[in-house]
């Protein structure tokens, strides 16, 4: 998921075309857009790029960082593309919008920006050889045509960054192969993780620069119908445990009831999907964020793995105000297993 399902929908401008229907736009028919196929195999680097038959498709990074001074810290870093019609063309011709947000987080603040372009024009996009993904001077790109180990970068009024990336585990199917289900009706994308970077660089915020290091995740995913008509937002956890073991799972609330899926990781990059149902979670405190109720504090339980855990925003404000807006934070974990990790929330309007 992080879904991630996520905030582009097709239409003109996300802002003026598809707002008013909310993250329920993405419930919309796909007509004449490529439909995910359960068969399909991935294919490395051509699945690294873009998909320009799907409608929507993200390059969605974060990580949980601790800074020299001993503060914990948050990062964003996403690029979305979403398609006017199917297909690819030259110049202004292009039906291809890329919108980025980046962030950075910390216990007493969240600090967001967004950028939107036009594809063909040079603006944004992503190529696989060398792998480089960018919009205006923010990149996310690598010396060659893997994710192994990449650079990341963005700057805002705020804030910027700088940081190194390393994978030390392999990519992650989700799902079944890379198929992964949202709804009991069969919508479905495509969506595979690197949850296994570790990082190192520099975050300049308005206090001053600040070296951190630390772990990421990356998730890829592409569909054109990624949500049932009835569902209306998700709750997305990708959670690393101390012991070295992950979980990736989600709750698509929809009129017809919940659905959840994820998927274990074992500490030697092994990947096993869980089972529809088998994921938990249930909010454990209500928080006002910016005239909005939402769950900051979450228990999350896998009960065939064990695992029953406590999951507490870092900074419970952490609202991205952009076009389409979201909460999205780094958390902490305690309980059965203890670790850190991302929180999405959508749908909270």
């Amino acid at each position: 998921m992080n879904a991630k399902i996520f905030l582009v929908a097709s239409g003109l401008i996300w802002a003026t075309a598809v707002q008013p229907q909310g993250y329920a736009g993405l419930g919309t028919d796909a007509e004449g857009f490529a439909i995910p196929k359960p068969d399909t195999r991935l294919i490395f680097p051509a699945d690294h790029g873009p998909h320009p038959d799907f409608r929507i498709e993200w390059w969605y990074l974060t990580a949980n960082l601790e800074g020299v001074d001993g503060a914990d810290y948050g990062i964003q870093w996403t690029l979305f593309r979403s398609a006017l019609v199917p297909g690819e063309a030259a110049g202004w011709q292009s039906p291809q919008i890329w919108m980025a947000h980046a962030a950075v987080t910390t216990k007493d603040k969240h600090l967001f920006a967004e950028r939107i372009a036009r594809g063909g024009v040079g603006q944004a996009g992503v190529q696989t050889q060398p792998f480089s993904a960018w919009i205006d001077d923010w990149h996310m790109r690598s010396t060659d045509e893997t994710l192994d180990k990449i650079s990341l970068s963005a700057a805002a009024m705020e804030f910027s960054y700088d940081l190194g990336l390393t994978a030390n585990g392999p990519l992650v199917l989700q799902g079944n192969a890379g198929y992964s289900v949202k709804s009991a009706t069969g919508q479905a994308s495509h969506y595979y993780s690197q949850p296994h970077y570790k990082i190192s660089g520099t975050l300049s915020l308005p206090d001053g620069p600040v070296d951190v290091t630390g772990h990421g995740w990356l998730d890829r995913e592409w569909s054109s119908q990624p949500l049932a008509e009835d569902q209306s937002g998700w709750d997305w956890f990708s959670l690393s445990f101390d012991s070295g073991e992950k979980l990736m799972g989600f709750v698509l609330r929809g009129a017809r009831g919940d659905f959840t899926s994820g998927t274990w990781i074992s500490a030697d990059g092994t990947a096993e999907p869980l089972a529809p149902g088998a994921f938990q979670a249930q909010p454990l405190d209500i928080r006002d964020v910016q005239g909005r109720e939402m769950p900051t504090h979450w228990h999350a339980s896998v009960p065939d793995k064990g695992v029953s855990v406590e999951v507490l925003a870092l900074n419970p404000q952490s609202w991205m105000g952009t076009s389409f807006s979201y909460w999205e934070g780094p958390v902490t974990v305690t309980g059965s297993h203890s670790g850190k990790g991302y929180l999405e929330m959508t749908g909270y309007e």
